[in-house]
Parts: structure tokens; C-alpha cells; sequence
């Protein structure tokens, strides 16, 4: 009889779509995660109170912490104020930073991409650059929005991969060549988590969760786009999958 397929949470963005507010994620990693993970994505809304993490993490077999066209609020981290018209998900944040450690204590496989990546630093006790095109000796990490979608998330630079590390081994090579879209980036690493890319420059591009106890990575390029396209993407779905999956196995044998 074959495995009942793992669920993976989701959770969203909350915006106002004309005078109301949606809770909202994006269908390419609604379609990485059905597609390449193998999973049944579960949207998880973004509420500043009244959700119980502990029923929800119990139920769900992985969390995907998605990238946004929001960031963190800088308070979260001790940062300076952000410029006029920076744009907040202060919903989101009460929702994933409290979540992330308690999902990682629990053994919950986590992949977190762009916004994710940042919030997982942030809950870890780690600080952002808010423009690293400000930041002397750093590249423009941006992506041109006048452009189409495939320029805004083709090839924009490699990064060199930790050797030895997970991401290394999925590759089965030194180097990846990534999309960029952020301005933001890792200015201080949490504790406890293990860098397992950076961009020629020196920019913090991957990391893992270092003693967790699944899979807990984060990349700071979007892997989601047209994963299926990607040699590397496909390997990378494919292991969150595998490791919700076997979280999904033990919690039926369990029972």
C-alpha cells in the first residue's frame, strides 16, 4: 500500500487586495511543492493572534517559508527604522518567526526562499542588511522589475558552495548559478545555523540549521521558479520532500 502523501505548510502573505485583506502565496510554490516535493501544500494564514502553532505543526509533515514581496520589520532584529515606503507583513512576521524554532525543535523539515531565508535568520538571533547595494564591497543583489519575468529570474550570478555541505552534495559541484532578486541580506548569521553558500562577494546565500534534527535549509535565490527546469531546484524539492515524507511514515507508524 503505498505512503500517504506528506502535508507541507505553507504559510501566507497578508495583503490588502483593494479594501480587503487577503491571505495570499504564490502558485509557483504552491506547484514546488505539489510537483517537486511530492506533497499536498496546506495554506497556512497569516494571523497576528489566534492561531494555535502547536496543533498546526502537529498536522503538517514540513513547512515552506516563502519569499515576498514584503520584509521583516527591523524591530525583530534591533535594526534601524526602514525607508519611507518600505513595505511590512507585520501579520506574517507574528506568524513564521515565533514558528520557525518551535517547528525546528519538533523535527518539521523547513525550506525557506528569500523572505524565508531572512526570517529564519531573524529567529535564530540573526541581523539583515536592508539595501546591500548600500553596503560598501557589496554587489546590487537586485533584479530589474521593467523587465520580463524570465530576465527578472534568469541567471544573475554563481555562489560558491561549502564543501562538504548539503548543498555541495546536491549539486555534485562546487559552483551554482542563481537568480537575484533582494535587497536584502544576511548582516549577522544566527546562532546555530551553518552557511552553505555565499555570492562572490561574499554575500550569504544558503544556509542549514546546523543540529536539526531534519532537513532545515534556507537559500536566499528563488528555486521555485520553473523548478522543473533546474537540475539543482529538482534535487533540492525532491530531499524536503523525501524528508516530509519520512516524518509523514513515522507519524503513521506511530499511531
Amino acid at each position: 500500500m503505498a505512503s500517504a502523501q506528506p502535508l507541507i505548510g505553507i504559510p501566507t502573505d497578508r495583503r490588502m487586495l483593494g479594501l480587503h485583506p487577503f491571505h495570499c502565496v504564490g502558485e509557483k510554490y504552491i506547484s514546488a511543492v505539489a510537483e517537486g516535493a511530492g506533497a499536498i501544500p496546506v495554506l497556512i494564514p497569516s494571523r497576528a493572534s489566534g492561531l494555535d502553532l502547536e496543533a498546526i505543526l502537529d498536522r503538517v509533515d514540513g513547512l515552506l517559508l516563502t519569499g515576498s514581496p514584503s520584509n521583516v520589520e527591523p524591530h525583530h532584529y534591533q535594526g534601524p527604522a526602514s525607508s519611507p515606503g518600505t513595505l511590512h507583513d507585520p501579520h506574517r512576521d507574528a506568524t513564521t518567526l515565533p514558528m520557525i524554532p518551535r517547528a525546528i525543535q519538533a523535527g518539521l523539515p523547513i525550506l525557506a526562499i528569500c523572505r524565508g531565508f531572512q526570517e529564519m535568520n531573524v529567529a535564530f538571533g540573526g541581523t539583515l542588511h536592508q539595501k546591500l547595494h548600500e553596503v560598501p564591497g557589496l554587489n546590487d543583489h537586485r533584479d530589474d522589475e521593467s523587465q520580463p519575468l524570465e530576465v527578472q529570474y534568469g541567471p544573475a550570478h554563481e555562489v560558491a558552495l561549502t564543501a562538504g555541505g548539503l548543498l555541495q552534495r546536491w549539486a555534485s559541484a562546487d559552483r551554482l548559478t542563481v537568480n537575484s532578486l533582494h535587497s536584502q541580506g544576511v548582516d549577522r548569521l544566527g546562532k546555530g545555523l551553518a552557511v552553505e553558500a555565499k555570492a562572490l562577494d561574499g554575500v550569504i546565500e544558503a544556509f542549514r540549521v546546523n543540529d536539526a534534527p531534519s532537513f532545515a535549509v534556507a537559500v536566499q535565490w528563488h528555486p521555485e521558479w520553473q523548478f522543473s527546469n533546474n537540475d539543482f531546484s529538482r534535487a533540492l524539492f525532491a530531499a524536503f520532500g523525501a524528508a516530509a515524507q519520512v516524518r509523514r511514515d513515522g507519524r503513521a507508524l506511530r499511531k
